[in-house]
């Protein structure tokens, strides 16, 4: 093994909390507990944040598949870190067939996103139709952070209907996203539920998830429970 990857294996083995790590495995039951060490996401970040753009980090992120959890979270941290889009997408490319837990996928959140709303949608669309669950839902988060607000567009709602997956952590951010929909664009998010292009599941737990919601209105959350089925 390559010293600068022992090297940031002993950083994450000496930032280990036993009692965190019990209780963490519970949180990612598609995780072996054996490869989670027990390192508190705070610590993580600080770590990412020491190792940014370093020939360590370099050689880290070549080395794939990880042997351990948080050896994966903390590779999604620092491609988050990255300022250069095209260098983050080719990052995620390789990285994201390796993801296989929700709490790592939705740890990812590329600085670089944010400054090229142009050619980002078509990049998440092309992610949502993989067919490795992680790669999806991480395509379904990222297209629930930056256009459900000022750079959304219906057609993105289409695009969120059309994921058709067994995965529950897929069909749970699917959920999610038309959760979120309904609270900042509920206009145009209605009519999808109104019409059942949903399955019943997704369907159903967008409902519940919205009712949950501070951002839906006591009058929205009682016709929304009119909608759901059976």
């Amino acid at each position: 093994m390559n010293q600068a990857v022992e090297t940031i294996r002993a950083r994450l083995q000496a930032l280990q909390d036993r009692e965190y790590r019990a209780f963490h495995s519970r949180l990612v039951p598609t995780v072996d507990p054996d490869t989670i060490i027990g390192v508190r996401v705070p610590l993580l970040r600080k770590l990412a944040r020491e190792l940014s753009a370093t020939p360590e980090a370099a050689v880290f992120m070549d080395d794939l598949p990880h042997r351990y959890y948080e050896e994966n979270t903390l590779h999604g941290l620092l491609i988050s870190r990255m300022n250069d889009y095209a260098m983050a997408v080719r990052a995620l490319e390789q990285f994201l067939p390796y993801v296989d837990n929700w709490a790592t996928c939705d740890s990812i959140s590329p600085r670089a996103f944010g400054r090229h709303p142009d050619e980002l949608p078509g990049q998440l669309h092309s992610w949502m139709a993989s067919s490795h669950p992680y790669t999806v839902r991480f395509g379904l988060g990222m297209l629930m952070q930056f256009y459900l607000d000022d750079q959304f567009q219906p057609t993105y709602l289409d695009w969120a209907a059309e994921v058709h997956s067994e995965e529950y952590y897929v069909n749970m951010m699917v959920a999610w996203y038309f959760a979120t929909a309904l609270a900042k664009q509920p206009d145009a998010t209605l009519p999808l539920l109104q019409q059942n292009r949903l399955s019943t599941w997704v369907h159903n737990k967008t409902i519940q998830k919205a009712v949950e919601s501070y951002r839906i209105s006591p009058e929205q959350k009682a016709y929304l429970r009119t909608l759901r089925r059976k």
